[in-house]
């Protein structure tokens, strides 16, 4: 099963290109605020922190930077050896991520 990463600050156009990922076969793994909108869509996720088995921390700013999340975006999977350290440390390959920036213009205009 291919598993996708999402965690976007703008939502717009979310939810339709996540169904089309899960009638793809994708699993999809995800962040506060959009996890909470991708569950209230009737979407199925998984939480980031159940991946890391750690907090979103510093008011999210912290939530992805992982040994489990950037293994599992970094292995090459023409590599044996990289694909038996994953299955030694069970973790999933990540095939693709779904981000977009904050608009950081107006996000520190609004903390001045």
């Amino acid at each position: 099963m291919a598993r996708a990463l999402m965690s976007v600050s703008d939502k717009q156009g979310l939810v339709p290109f996540a169904q089309a990922l899960t009638e793809l076969g994708y699993e999809i793994v995800s962040t506060g605020g959009t996890l909470r909108t991708l569950q209230e869509a009737g979407i199925e996720a998984i939480a980031i922190d159940d991946v890391t088995g750690f907090p979103e921390i510093l008011d999210g700013r912290v939530k992805t930077l992982h040994p489990r999340v950037h293994a599992g975006l970094l292995a090459r999977r023409d590599l044996p050896e990289h694909m038996e350290t994953l299955a030694e440390l069970d973790i999933t390959p990540i095939d693709m991520v779904v981000v977009n920036l904050y608009p950081f213009k107006h996000t520190i205009q609004n903390r001045m």
